[in-house]
């Protein structure tokens, strides 16, 4: 597997977590866990992204 496709699962897979961090800190009303969740989406997205960027530039 080529590395940017890794990078491009391995962000979805950070980005999923962290949204369920997001709603469990939300439910739970627990700003810490909220915060984590939103940082932890945030990341997977750039992850992804720089994954989208390596396959284009590995063209």
């Amino acid at each position: 597997m080529e590395p940017s496709t890794k990078d491009q699962i391995t962000g979805k897979l950070h980005e999923m977590k962290g949204r369920v961090k997001l709603k469990a800190g939300q439910v739970t009303n627990d700003p810490t866990l909220a915060a984590e969740g939103q940082d932890e989406k945030l990341a997977g997205k750039i992850q992804k992204k720089v994954g989208q960027i390596e396959r284009v530039f590995e063209k």
